[in-house]
């Protein structure tokens, strides 16, 4: 499974001057003391495990003392490989992503330029709002940005034999399809560092154990706001067949297709539209302390059956828009009891933030 967003912790080094190149990046990149919540080249996860992963830090000092990298490079640097090494992803991808990040920003989180800014771009992949890839506090927070653009990649068909520059552009549309070719070997090199010291195992998630059911997705829609009051739980946005976890150990309890349109029966094995009633393909997770969890509008139907018992992290379905939905996300709900009426739904921010899991902004 993917673990929550990385926690990295970055060196606390003397100021440096600029730099006219990143030569010195793999150095630090890869030898600094960071623990790193994230998989390289690791054994294959199964449902309910994540990846403990720490970077060795011998040598870290001298090589630190010699580089002229600001920290927002460094940091900028293990968050793009982190966030592709938690999802399972291949170094390939990581190698893509960093030659990409390197050619647009210098592997910095750049804000708007004013004049000198090329259209809405932000950010270290230099993402434009007005193409859909999110608000602009959004594309400035780097485990977003990077997380959306393994997110683009993914929908590539082949992008893992295509050369690297040709994958980066497939993600990018640039104008200058060809520049990220010239990045290749260093980002390859830095990749291959990190590979090198990262060191990865696999564990279980302990029983009672609580996860985020969709690791990374910010939140699009609010519970009972004032513009949805009767919104009883929290919208998580992601590309449709995004993964989705079961949030806590329990007993599945409902799997159903409920949608309607003008009382009629309506498939949820399409998308739905905001005319359209219902939660589409949801099922329930009845926890042992007495509550609920509800995920809905899942792209086919819920992969466990009522009476299956299912553990922290297991795989339940993949986002869809099937039901009340204009488009891809997962509604997700908590509820006090197991019968999971409106009367007994509560806000999911404070239900999860008490188990101690937070989401996106």
């Amino acid at each position: 499974m993917r673990s929550p967003s990385p926690t990295i912790l970055v060196l606390d080094m003397n100021a440096r001057a600029p730099i006219a190149a990143l030569l010195a990046l793999p150095l630090v990149a890869v030898l600094g003391a960071v623990v790193l919540t994230a998989a390289a080249s690791t054994p294959e996860l199964t449902d309910g495990m994540f990846y403990t992963c720490r970077t060795q830090a011998e040598g870290a000092a001298t090589l630190i003392e010699e580089t002229e990298l600001s920290d927002e490079q460094i940091q900028n640097a293990i968050t793009i490989y982190t966030v592709g090494a938690e999802r399972g992803l291949p170094d390939q991808a990581m190698v893509i992503a960093l030659a990409t990040a390197m050619q647009e920003s210098t592997l910095r989180n750049l804000g708007h330029l004013g004049e000198a800014n090329d259209h809405d771009s932000l950010g270290l992949f230099q993402q434009r709002p007005s193409s859909g890839w999110g608000t602009p506090e959004q594309i400035q927070d780097p485990v977003y940005a990077s997380t959306k653009f393994y997110d683009k990649l993914e929908t590539i068909s082949g992008w893992e034999s295509m050369p690297v520059t040709e994958a980066a552009q497939s993600v990018q549309i640039s104008a200058f399809g060809d520049a990220y070719a010239k990045w290749e070997p260093l980002a390859r090199l830095a990749v291959g560092l990190l590979a090198a010291i990262v060191n990865c195992e696999t564990a279980d998630l302990p029983k009672g154990a609580w996860t985020n059911p969709l690791p990374g997705a910010p939140i699009v829609s609010g519970y009972r706001t004032g513009e949805r009051p009767d919104h009883d739980g929290l919208d998580l946005w992601a590309d449709k067949g995004t993964t989705i976890y079961a949030a806590s150990d329990g007993t599945v309890n409902r799997v159903r297709c409920n949608a309607t349109l003008y009382g009629a029966g309506y498939s949820c094995d399409i998308d739905g539209s905001p005319e359209v009633r219902g939660c589409g393909w949801y099922m329930q997770i009845a926890h042992p302390d007495g509550t609920l969890t509800r995920y809905c509008h899942m792209v086919s139907e819920p992969l466990p059956e009522v009476g299956d018992t299912v553990e922290a992290g297991d795989i339940i379905g993949y986002v869809g828009s099937s039901g009340n939905s204009s488009g891809p996300h997962l509604h997700l709900e908590a509820h006090t009891s197991h019968d999971a009426s409106s009367a007994d739904a509560t806000d999911p921010l404070s239900y999860f933030a008490d188990r101690g899991i937070s989401f996106s902004s």
